[in-house]
């Protein structure tokens, strides 16, 4: 009988990390982070990453395991969580898996393909002309290449748009055809999906709160200490010894940094981070209601209701894992029975 392995989905503010701790705690599991920042030492504030508290009663994986001037991959992440979710499963524990980035997920659960090497040089020329005319210049060049990749990448996700050009020309071939090949699933597991979608206008608030409790935390500060000693990816200056910090070009804390360039008013700055938030757990939506089998919830996280509901669901879960093989033994004796008397 393979082991549970429970995923929690849903869109930044939806109180996935609340809802996590709950069940950890309700069935002895161990938490796996799913975020392409929190991976991230140093970036605290603008990641809501789970406080010391939080950690030190539930044990979390695959948080602050990458420098900030490391570039951590999907590929990264699928690997080091696939060897995280087995050990917490060969220790008796459930695994569970929680966070918001789709592509992580992706490669956690489906495998991703085995694409060429980074070229440093073409990833270079392609910044230069992102930076000497339009973001939206990578975009359209990635429609020409391949039009069905260009539709699921957003226009200003410059990494993955440079990436996605970089398989088509290094290859000769689009990407969506490279996704379809030499995927690895991940095996031995019995995948529990579980999704939040509350209320719309009740989310908006709620993102809203939360970008303005960091910036009223010190996100500002922080991103000028970050500052001092990394480079922002959107003005890399080769001159400058100071390494690259992409993580520093993610949702609040870009935002902190045109502030501090002098670019826009705090008050404008917080106003664009919580319109980015909300433009992001849109996309999240779209992207997770591409997810096979989830369970969804229309409730936050945190909701004593919504975490009883989903209780219910993994122990009634539980039960039929525990009981198949009984049903399985039964099933294969009854079996059994009509072979001999058609004999």
């Amino acid at each position: 009988m393979d082991p549970l392995l429970l995923v929690i989905l849903g869109p930044t503010g939806s109180g996935k990390t609340a809802l996590s701790l709950k069940l950890a705690e309700q069935f002895g599991g161990e938490i796996v982070g799913c975020d392409s920042v929190a991976v991230y030492r140093e970036f605290e504030i603008g990641t809501a990453k789970p406080g010391k508290e939080e950690r030190q009663r539930i044990r979390h994986h695959l948080i602050d395991v990458a420098r900030p001037a490391e570039e951590f991959t999907a590929g990264d992440y699928s690997r080091a969580a696939r060897e995280a979710v087995a050990d917490i499963s060969r220790r008796g524990c459930p695994p569970i898996v929680v966070g918001g980035t789709g592509l992580y997920l992706r490669a956690l659960i489906e495998g991703l393909f085995e694409g060429p090497a980074r070229s440093e040089q073409l990833r270079i020329r392609l910044r230069r002309r992102a930076d000497q005319r339009t973001i939206e210049h990578l975009h359209r060049v990635l429609s020409r290449l391949d039009p069905e990749a260009a539709s699921k990448i957003h226009p200003n996700d410059t990494p993955k748009l440079i990436r996605a050009i970089e398989v088509c020309l290094l290859t000769g071939e689009r990407l969506t055809v490279m996704w379809d090949k030499g995927r690895d699933p991940i095996t031995g597991f019995r995948i529990l999906r579980v999704g939040l979608e509350p209320d719309r206008n009740a989310l908006y608030e709620r993102i809203n709160a939360r970008c303005a409790a960091m910036f009223d935390s010190g996100l500002i500060e922080e991103t000028h200490r970050l500052l001092t000693a990394y480079q922002s990816p959107d003005a890399v200056d080769a001159a400058d010894p100071r390494p690259v910090a992409r993580a520093l070009g993610s949702l609040g804390y870009k935002q902190a940094v045109q502030h501090l360039r002098g670019e826009v008013s705090q008050a404008l700055a917080l106003l664009a981070a919580q319109q980015a938030h909300r433009n992001y757990a849109k996309r999240q939506l779209t992207w997770f209601r591409r997810e096979p089998d989830v369970k969804w919830f229309s409730s936050f996280g945190d909701d004593p209701e919504a975490q009883r509901e989903v209780m219910n669901l993994i122990g009634a879960h539980l039960l039929k894992m525990r009981d198949e093989p009984a049903e399985k033994v039964q099933l294969e004796q009854e079996l059994a029975k009509r072979q001999i008397s058609s004999s």
